[in-house]
């Protein structure tokens, strides 16, 4: 493959929206198209509003599909988890967490409407603005509710070390995705033939965490940046694998990931968070996959510091798709809610509420032909 002519080689630049280089790398995918269906997943909603926004799959040849699976964290935020956070904005305490989280159902009320009901919901950027809020209320509880893969824990992690105020605990919900890979393919039989590895997450956790899937699995993986170029050069090379009947981890984005990954964000979530069985929403348990606080962090932890009991919540709303959709069985338009009834402004599944999520994103960007 030419791939100093089509992508960038080190200390090499030029724009990466080049339509000229997309219709070569379109039609370099096409000669590497095997001939039998080919389903690839990706697990990162950004990934999915580039394939949508720019209309990629239309560069792609008949037998080679593109899905989104849990790649969106809002998504697979489990209902027990805001179910409790619920319970602690209603208790009195402040609760700060991402403008996405307001507005997924829990099992009887979104945090937008325990916000309505009279409880203290507020939107920010990042931990460390929920310590602000602490500070500025020394008087008052106030949990960040964390969500978010690899690529937000580190902030969580560093606040949690950072000595925060007595009043800030964190109620975490944060997940990993190497986990969800495999239980992709450990789950009832799914034809995927390779995954799209999200750039951002690799950036921290590094092309190498990948290497189980290729090993227990025999599924190629190729690191994917987020520009078009970025992701028709990462689909070539993996259909270069089954061309060629290999089975390897590839890095297609190595501006920004290296093999190794950023060592000192990967110290910061060891020191603060342990692994742990955790819910997906939608998905159901997927062993190791989440960030507990640690115990010697126990005292920051919102989990244990207040009596908040879990409840089942309700994952599934009746006649959604969303989990067919997060575990890449299923597209939005083959919802029977999408669209008809179910819209961002009034939506029905978590799948919908996020921009990341492939539902807001099919919504948003559905049917646009081209580059």
């Amino acid at each position: 493959m030419p791939a100093g002519v089509l992508m960038p080689s080190s200390g090499t630049t030029f724009p990466l929206r080049d339509p000229h280089r997309a219709r070569a790398l379109g039609d370099l995918i096409r000669r590497y198209a095997p001939p039998y269906p080919v389903r690839i997943v990706h697990v990162c909603g950004t990934h999915e509003m580039a394939i949508a926004q720019h209309g990629l799959r239309s560069l792609l040849p008949e037998g080679v599909e593109v899905l989104e699976g849990p790649g969106c964290p809002v998504c697979v935020t489990p209902t027990v988890d805001l179910d409790r956070a619920a319970k602690l904005a209603a208790g009195g305490a402040i609760l700060c967490t991402f403008g996405d989280m307001t507005r997924v159902p829990g099992t009887r009320v979104t945090l937008a409407e325990a916000r309505a009901q009279g409880a203290d919901v507020r939107v920010v950027l990042s931990a460390a603005d929920a310590v602000d809020v602490a500070q500025a209320h020394p008087d008052r509880d106030v949990v960040f509710f964390a969500v978010g893969f690899e690529t937000t824990a580190p902030g969580t992690a560093a606040v949690l070390l950072d000595s925060p105020p007595p009043n800030f605990y964190v109620l975490s919900s944060h997940r990993l995705i190497p986990p969800a890979l495999g239980a992709l393919l450990a789950g009832p039989p799914a034809p995927i033939a390779g995954f799209l590895a999200p750039g951002h997450v690799s950036t921290i956790i590094g092309a190498r965490a990948y290497r189980f899937v290729v090993e227990r699995y025999h599924v190629p993986v190729v690191v994917a940046g987020f520009e078009p170029l970025d992701i028709l050069y990462a689909i070539a090379l993996l259909l270069r694998q089954l061309r060629e009947g290999r089975v390897e981890v590839e890095n297609g984005y190595p501006r920004a990931v290296s093999e190794d990954g950023n060592l000192r964000a990967q110290a910061l979530l060891a020191r603060a968070f342990a692994p742990s069985d955790a819910v997906w929403r939608g998905i159901g348990l997927i062993p190791g996959s989440g960030l507990r606080i640690r115990e010697e962090l126990a005292h920051l932890d919102a989990e244990r510091a207040f009596s908040v009991p879990a409840e089942p919540g309700e994952d599934k709303p009746p006649g959604c798709l969303c989990s067919e959709v997060l575990l890449a069985r299923a597209v939005p338009a083959e919802c029977p809610l999408f669209r008809n009834g179910c819209t961002p402004l009034s939506p029905v599944g978590p799948c919908m509420v996020g921009s990341e999520g492939a539902c807001n994103v099919w919504y948003r960007y559905g049917g646009r032909p081209d580059l």
